[in-house]
């Protein structure tokens, strides 16, 4: 634990110190929660979030992109269920003052059962070696049955109890299994309260006359009050879907881990609007297209699992969870929702207009089922991030910190380094970054010796350095560095640009799906 406690403040300092993100109003002393994207972070940011615009939407032909606006008629949470069940089960310890949501800590608590299990399992995998069969080890043995056994009912349990909205009984787990304050490890616990994560505001130009509104908590809604007009404008069939990235907010109450969760953060989210009955065949192709677009990046197939969910949302029929394992444990990266027919029901209730889709095929009008994919964008980049950062030793005994980000998603894709700053060498390597910035986005660097550039570009996640030196003036020859072997080859100034791209087109990456 202690360990990884340790790997999550280095990310926390890594990124503030090398120019990924900052605390918001950090000269007013910050903002709770709230953090922004600084000049490398807004880089990476946007590189994940074409990555999963290229492979959603512009590698698929039956789905389109869609940029709603933050605020909407106040109806629209009402009809989506938000103003009446947007809420958190949170429980405060009279002890430490603090406040926690009720449902996390039986989720820990639950997960570290499944982690002693996985000790088990791995110390039998060490102990016999290739013979070792982890299905039948699973199944046979005591112990870890008796943790994946008791794993699911606490969360079989607990999913019934919200699911009922039984607050007494979620309070009565809790005390049951003894869960502590994770700060000071009381167990002196209030009653589970719910509470409203909808940021409200007004529209108009005096108080007396605006309207209440809500800052969106989430992106879906836009796009279900947009069916009909992109369904038309579009001639979209059925089934097709609708795509789009933006910011959402909820007033998080126990907002904390970084950019875990935020109070405003980002999503990306398609709704996929599909004939009734066929739902859990799409359910069941986005859920695996999800995770291979996630495996596409090389992070580790060991680092994602299907959390499948046991309280179900009231739209839902079927809901998972892709779960990734960041410094602090497995935890919720995307949501892969059937969302059922409730949402465009419910939009034509509170409307007064139908939003339904004429069959051809079928001779009918009906509403569409949804099924959803749903990744928070700021998870995503943690998830990159923190798995990317490590510290090497090298053969020299020396030691260096590499952020090996898939290159694809890398802030920069290749540093200049001029040799010396005379000679003409500043000048011809500005002259190779003007030619390759057209394609890929470069960086000049001339301050401190190469080595320590190179080890601030590996720092930065830069997939290469390009070193001009004198034998360039000779033949128009450089030395290109690769980040994470740290290998060098002598190539020519007219094949960078294939070099480069060989290793950071999309295209090589999202083939892998």
């Amino acid at each position: 634990m202690a360990k990884q406690e340790d790997l999550f403040k280095n990310v926390v300092s890594h990124a503030k110190e090398y120019g990924f993100i900052f605390p918001s109003s950090e000269v007013y002393d910050g903002l709770s929660a709230v953090y922004d994207y600084a000049q490398n972070g807004v880089e990476l940011k946007n590189n994940i979030r074409q990555y999963w615009w290229k492979a959603m939407v512009q590698m698929h032909e039956n789905i389109v992109g869609l940029d709603a606006a933050i605020l909407m008629h106040p109806t629209t949470w009402k009809a989506s269920g938000h103003v009446d069940a947007f809420n958190d089960p949170l429980i405060d310890n009279k002890d430490s003052k603090k406040r926690y949501r009720a449902d996390v800590l039986i989720e820990d608590y639950a997960e570290k059962l499944n982690q002693k299990a996985e000790k088990e399992i791995e110390k039998a995998r060490a102990r016999y070696g290739e013979a070792f069969n982890e299905q039948e080890f699973v199944t046979t043995n005591a112990r870890v049955m008796e943790y994946k056994s008791r794993n699911r009912e606490i969360l079989e349990r607990m999913g019934r109890s919200l699911g009922n909205n039984d607050l007494e009984d979620v309070k009565a787990l809790i005390e049951e299994l003894e869960i502590a304050d994770p700060e000071t490890g009381s167990r002196n616990w209030t009653d589970v309260k719910q509470f409203n994560l909808m940021f409200g505001t007004k529209l108009g130009a005096s108080a007396d006359n605006a309207m209440d509104l809500y800052l969106r908590p989430e992106t879906a809604q836009g796009i279900f009050v947009n069916f009909l007009n992109v369904q038309k404008s579009g001639r979209m069939k059925v089934p097709f879907g609708i795509a789009q990235t933006g910011k959402a907010f909820r007033n998080e109450i126990v907002a904390r881990q970084f950019i875990f969760r935020m109070r405003e953060f980002e999503q990306m989210e398609m709704q996929f609007f599909v004939r009734p009955g066929e739902e859990m065949k799409w359910y069941d192709y986005w859920k695996q297209t999800r995770l291979n677009w996630h495996l596409s990046l090389g992070l580790g197939v060991t680092n994602y699992r299907f959390h499948d969910h046991e309280k179900l949302a009231h739209y839902a029929n079927a809901a998972a969870d892709i779960e990734f394992n960041f410094p602090f444990g497995f935890k919720e990266l995307e949501g892969i929702h059937s969302r059922t027919d409730f949402d465009l029901k419910a939009h034509e209730q509170y409307s007064g207009r139908k939003l339904q889709y004429f069959d051809p095929e079928l001779n009918e009008n009906y509403v569409p089922y949804v099924v959803e994919t749903s990744v928070g964008l700021d998870r995503m980049f943690l998830a990159v991030f923190s798995t990317s950062l490590k510290e090497e030793t090298l053969e020299d005994g020396s030691t260096r910190t590499v952020l090996a980000l898939p290159s694809v998603l890398a802030p920069t894709k290749a540093a200049v380094l001029p040799l010396i700053k005379r000679d003409g060498l500043p000048e011809l390597a500005q002259k190779i970054v003007d030619d390759l910035k057209w394609d890929f986005n470069m960086a000049y660097d001339e301050k401190d010796a190469v080595g320590r550039r190179y080890r601030r570009q590996d720092a930065l996640g830069t997939p290469f350095c390009i070193t001009v030196d004198h034998q360039t003036l000779e033949d128009q020859t450089v030395t290109i560095r690769h980040r994470d072997s740290m290998k060098q080859d002598r190539v020519a100034i007219a094949s960078l640009r294939q070099i480069i791209d060989s290793e950071v087109n999309m295209r090589h990456w999202l083939m892998k799906m």
